[in-house]
């Protein structure tokens, strides 16, 4: 396959040798632990256990709502101690419905079924089980994988993309992933194209990848629909869009989707996900996590439990030596900057990162627009990010949609290359949020509306039936009328 370009695009300083090559370890399993009941795109999970129940380790805690949803499962065996509101993963420090589990140490496995080869299993049966699993995107978008495989081979997806590029600086869990455990990813893989029906896969790697280039090539040499590809090495390279487009030239439509052009991505780490759902029948209950940064002494990979706080995972390499430093969740570029260490590890979350000031820079205060075009380069969907913070200060919600604020995929590029310092993503974050908050009121007006509607209904049916007795009892007194008369003659 030939390589295309996409626009833009920046190169931060990749610090991944912090973490690189080192062994994924499983971190000790914590006291607590503290799962999100929403850590998927679409609805929250619904819980179907109770304070106080005993859980075996894969359980089911909360099952998935609506289309667009995903369960959850215990990451080990335990008790239940509490449902309510904890420390949610990100930047607003927000609560979020929780589930605590308070583990016992004994890893007791709920009752597992033995599996059929999945590659008997109908297409649908694959996807169903993918989703039964808890199954979402491992690369951070977290929509749940099932629903992309089914709408994907609905739509006559013909490529499989698997995005091994991992371009965000420090984060290495992907790439030691490839490395360790390259045969269970292939055999994903090969059990993904079973549900989608399709013909081709490409598991495409960034160049500073090798070892990891290595070791998929040789995992997948066996299987002629799967190629292994290297690609340049530039930020941001694994996002969707822009990995489309540099292995078709095609550039995903404004407000469309990948599969439009005839591919679908899906992360390393789901495809891992998926050959343990449907060789072991284990759900999503664990994920590799990268601990890196200046302020770790002993920077990880590690294997760790869904709710697992950052700081168990802080505490195992080392602790922070710097109480300077900065938190994230996730990479230096799109990662969310945590309100402190007491927040859960989610599905998607592939970092954890403690960050010196040297790491992070001189916080300079923003200055006014100089107009340079830095940020208009810089942007890989060939955005006007200038504009859209002028139209975000100015609360010109219809204005900064027109020019494309929703195609916007909060990259940074822009604010990396700004010489006036002025936090470009930080204004469309805000703008979304006042978007989200403004769909929920018209939501909630509309649905106040159709209550009263409905209620409207419901009495004009009332009366409705009362005006109908009312006759029918009016009718009944007629003969009885008329027979009386009858009588009388």
């Amino acid at each position: 396959m030939r390589l295309h370009d996409f626009r833009g695009g920046v190169h931060p300083p990749s610090q991944k040798h912090l973490s690189a090559g080192r062994p994924i370890e499983s971190l000790p399993l914590p006291s607590r632990l503290y799962i999100p009941l929403q850590q998927h795109a679409g609805a929250p999970a619904l819980p179907v256990v109770a304070v106080g129940q005993q859980v075996g380790k894969g359980e089911l805690l909360a099952r998935a709502q609506g289309a667009t949803s995903a369960p959850l499962h215990a990451p080990s065996s335990g008790r239940i101690a509490a449902i309510g509101e904890f420390t949610a993963p990100h930047a607003s420090g927000l609560p979020l419905p929780t589930i605590i589990l308070e583990t016992d140490g004994e890893e007791r496995w709920a009752e597992r079924e033995s599996l059929p080869d999945p590659f008997e299993l109908s297409p649908e049966e694959v996807a169903r089980r993918v989703g039964a699993a808890g199954i979402v995107g491992m690369g951070g978008a977290n929509f749940p994988a099932a629903v992309k495989l089914s709408k994907a081979r609905q739509a006559g997806v013909h490529t499989l993309v698997i995005n091994g590029a991992e371009c965000e600086p420090y984060v290495t869990c992907d790439d030691q992933l490839m490395r360790e455990r390259a045969g269970e990813i292939a055999d994903g893989i090969a059990i993904m194209l079973h549900a989608l029906q399709a013909s081709h896969a490409v598991v495409a790697i960034e160049n500073n990848k090798p070892e990891a280039v290595e070791a998929m090539s040789d995992a997948c040499r066996h299987d002629a629909r799967i190629e292994v590809l290297s690609l340049p090495s530039r930020y941001p390279a694994g996002s969707a869009k822009q990995l489309i487009q540099l292995l078709t030239g095609l550039e995903t439509p404004a407000g469309g989707r990948g599969t439009d052009t005839g591919l679908l991505v899906h992360n390393v780490g789901t495809a891992y996900a998926a050959h343990r759902a449907l060789r072991h029948d284990r759900p999503l209950i664990t994920r590799i996590v990268t601990v890196s940064g200046g302020a770790v002494p002993e920077p990880r990979n590690l294997e760790v439990p869904i709710g697992a706080l950052a700081a168990d995972l802080l505490a195992y390499c080392g602790g922070v030596s710097d109480e300077r430093a900065r938190l994230l969740m996730g990479g230096p570029m799109m990662g969310q900057p945590l309100p402190g260490p007491q927040v859960p590890v989610i599905k998607g979350t592939n970092g954890i990162l403690a960050l010196t000031p040297d790491e992070i820079g001189e916080a300079s205060a923003p200055s006014p627009c100089i107009r340079c075009g830095r940020c208009v380069e810089a942007c890989p969907m060939g955005l006007l990010p200038l504009e859209l913070s002028k139209r975000a200060r100015g609360e010109d919600w219809e204005g900064i949609q027109a020019l494309g604020l929703n195609d916007c995929m909060s990259c940074g590029s822009c604010a990396y290359v700004c010489p006036s310092h002025i936090p470009l993503p930080q204004y469309f974050a805000y703008a979304r949020d006042m978007l989200a908050a403004q769909r929920r009121e018209e939501q909630k007006a509309r649905r106040t509306r159709e209550l009263m509607e409905q209620r409207q209904a419901r009495f004009e049916r009332q009366e409705r039936a009362k005006a109908e007795a009312a006759a029918q009892r009016r009718a009944a007194k007629k003969p009885r009328t008329a027979v009386l008369e009858a009588d009388e003659d």
